[in-house]
């Protein structure tokens, strides 16, 4: 029986200077068994777009769109409308409200791993779900990647490429969390509000061992007892990555951050590839790029030591 393949999905961002690609064709694939229906249901792209919005940490911090189209246009207010107090009966003097725009092209994400023929034609759903989710984690490893760090194209620019972000200078070692504090004030400076605390391991470890003062065994963190003990700092969840630069503390405001994720998302599958080996490729495709309407609503906070 004949099983279609991929099925358009969304995610992916893309640099400013990639130059648009066009999306893989869709390839059928085919089961000998009697009676099953292959590993992969009719929703291929779901098999790889759920799991990467519940492993990427630009899903959870950011504000997910969709779009459909190849490019996608932040609109950017330069110049409000003068508003002020008028006599009654008196002229209102017109204004002009002036715009800017980003312009965001998702770039792509891929991921390909491969897998025998034999579970290939497993009619449990199970295995359809391990092997999207396999795939899933290795593009929200590389979209987080991109989002926390400064990287070449067809990457995206993320939180590490932004000019216009509040930067706070920290000390070597923290001994409180005035900068913390500091980032707080900028951020509101700017119109934005810090929803998340994005750092590496290490330096969540150090800053959760603050004591409220001398001699103290209590913590200055607040740990959110409803979300499993979560850590939180100044009422905002501390997300750790593996790819947050050491010695860097990025305090992001989720209004001002979009992820952006382009329709067609795909799960392809090949059986000649690996035709001698009896195997079969898995690739998945996601489209995803970032925009911040408002760089200086996120802050950087730099240790010194770096």
């Amino acid at each position: 029986m004949e099983v279609r393949a991929a099925r358009p999905l969304t995610h992916r961002t893309r640099h400013p200077h990639d130059t648009p690609k066009r999306a893989e064709e869709s390839i059928s694939i085919y089961t000998n068994t009697p009676g099953t229906q292959g590993i992969l249901p009719d929703e291929y792209g779901e098999l790889v777009e759920k799991p990467v919005r519940e492993l990427s940490l630009a899903m959870q911090i950011g504000t997910p769109v969709k779009t459909g189209s190849t490019h996608y246009r932040v609109p950017l207010l330069t110049s409000d409308v003068t508003v002020g107090a008028v006599a009654e009966g008196a002229e209102i003097t017109p204004s002009d409200v002036k715009f800017d725009e980003i312009i965001v092209t998702p770039a792509k994400f891929a991921g390909l791993t491969v897998i025998s023929r034999e579970m290939a034609e497993d009619s449990s759903p199970s295995a359809g779900d391990q092997i999207g989710r396999s795939i899933a984690r290795q593009i929200a490893n590389s979209v987080d990647n991109a989002l926390l760090n400064t990287l070449t194209a067809p990457n995206p620019s993320g939180l590490g490429s932004l000019a216009g972000i509040s930067k706070v200078a920290a000390p070597v070692t923290y001994k409180d969390l005035d900068p913390l504090e500091e980032a707080l004030s900028l951020s509101e400076a700017a119109g934005g509000n810090i929803t998340a605390w994005v750092m590496d391991a290490a330096t969540a470890l150090e800053i959760a061992k603050l004591k409220d003062q001398a001699n103290s065994n209590r913590g200055l963190l607040n740990s959110d007892m409803t979300a499993e003990g979560r850590r939180q700092i100044l009422g905002r969840p501390v997300f750790v990555s593996p790819y947050a630069p050491a010695d860097v503390v990025y305090g992001v405001s989720r209004a001002d951050m979009l992820t952006i994720i382009r329709d067609g998302t795909k799960l392809d599958v090949d059986k000649s590839v690996y035709f001698t080996s009896d195997r079969v490729a898995v690739k998945g495709t996601m489209r995803i790029g970032f925009a911040f309407p408002v760089e200086a609503a996120h802050v950087r906070i730099q240790n010194a030591a770096k």
